[in-house]
């Protein structure tokens, strides 16, 4: 072969490559352009969904504290048609709540009419009666749901961080590694029960053979004369159930963090001669309390916003108490009973389980809020 046909084939393999090249290239661009609308589009749709919820929230908020419905009002004495329409929206709004008739064909004085009313923001917020499917006078406080939530928060908070933390440094610095492959598992299997069936459990075993029978044997001791406690609703119950719902929560994260811990310094512990449960207590767990404390917040926020457990086991009736024996309401036990169909679309009663829903949404928000500060706060970096 010639030296110019050799040059020529040379060429042609050397333009060959750089064509692959080329092509490899802006294969490789595209490729990456094409993830990168995809991951764009992936955080999009998440912030876009978030701010969608909070606005259907708001608006039907704001559509509840605007709802007129009707409520009675007893005349009083000195009473006058023309002084309650002037107070409560004039004849026009008075008359087709009083079946066409206004002014009704006599004051007496404790006679009942209806008027409009609508639900006051001030009320909602700071009442303590929470009455809105029960008789004619309704009543939209909602601090008996707030505490109905807040009291099965915090019981299950009182039983699943101690015992969580606890199995999380057995798990950690304890267990041999067959062991924790073991257990863990076990463990996280909790996560995967279905809500429903710890509502279930709550009333057919802790209830009843957790609750009531030691309450009952506790007080036969005492006074001779045992004593029904606990009902077949109340809060204990219901706390209960959510703390062994959220314990895997607790135990895996807060466990995640303590073995994310540099062993160096297990070791420069163990160096100046600590025993190993003050290499857990007085060093680990104080260098992984940032995560320790994200997997409560995380626990808490789930127990807030649990459904089916309360709804079950926690009863239906909203009132202030500090009772846990007592039956009790959360914000979304009543959600669960307003959807069931027991309030006519787009009342108010059906508007209320949206405002309600804001209080909830708030006081999530709040604990996200308060876990970033104290996150920021706690937080450990290592090299």
């Amino acid at each position: 072969m010639s030296l110019l046909a050799v040059r020529a084939a040379a060429a042609a393999t050397a333009e060959a490559a750089n064509r692959g090249k080329v092509r490899s290239r802006a294969a490789r661009a595209l490729s990456d352009r094409v993830m990168r609308a995809l991951l764009l589009g992936a955080a999009l749709f998440s912030i876009l969904t978030t701010f969608a919820i909070i606005l259907v929230l708001l608006v039907e908020t704001v559509k509840f504290f605007g709802v007129t419905y009707s409520a009675p009002y007893q005349i009083q004495v000195g009473d006058t048609a023309d002084s309650i329409a002037a107070t409560h929206g004039g004849a026009d709004v008075l008359r087709p709540l009083n079946d066409g008739q206004w002014p009704p064909a006599t004051l007496e004085p404790g006679r009942f009419v209806n008027i409009p009313t609508t639900a006051s923001p001030i009320d909602f917020l700071f009442g303590t009666r929470w009455e809105p499917l029960l008789g004619a006078e309704r009543k939209f406080g909602v601090l008996p749901l707030v505490a109905g939530t807040l009291m099965v928060t915090a019981i299950a908070a009182i039983f699943a961080m101690p015992i969580g933390l606890i199995t999380a440094v057995f798990l950690s610095e304890y267990a041999r590694e067959r062991t924790r492959r073991v257990l863990k598992p076990i463990l996280e299997v909790l996560a995967g029960i279905p809500t429903v069936v710890y509502g279930f459990f709550a009333l057919m075993v802790i209830t009843p053979y957790g609750l009531q029978a030691p309450a009952k044997f506790i007080t036969g001791l005492i006074s001779g004369n045992p004593t029904e406690v606990f009902g077949g609703f109340n809060a204990m119950s219901a706390g209960l159930a959510v703390a062994i719902m959220i314990l895997p929560i607790v135990s895996s994260l807060s466990e995640d963090a303590l073995r994310a811990v540099p062993r160096s310094l297990r070791d420069a512990a163990y160096g100046l001669g600590s025993t190993r449960f003050d290499v857990s207590m007085r060093v680990v767990v104080p260098a992984a309390l940032s995560g320790i404390t994200a997997s409560f917040l995380l626990a808490m926020a789930r127990a807030v916003g649990e459904t089916m457990i309360v709804a079950l086991a926690a009863g239906g009736l909203a009132q202030l108490s500090l009772n846990p024996a007592s039956q009790m309401q959360t914000i979304t036990a009543y959600m669960v009973q307003i959807f069931l169909g027991d309030a006519p679309a787009f009342s108010v009663e059906y508007q209320s389980s949206y405002a309600v829903a804001s209080i909830l949404f708030i006081m999530t928000l709040t604990m996200a809020v308060l876990g970033s500060i104290i996150l920021r706060r706690f937080r450990e970096e290592y090299e």
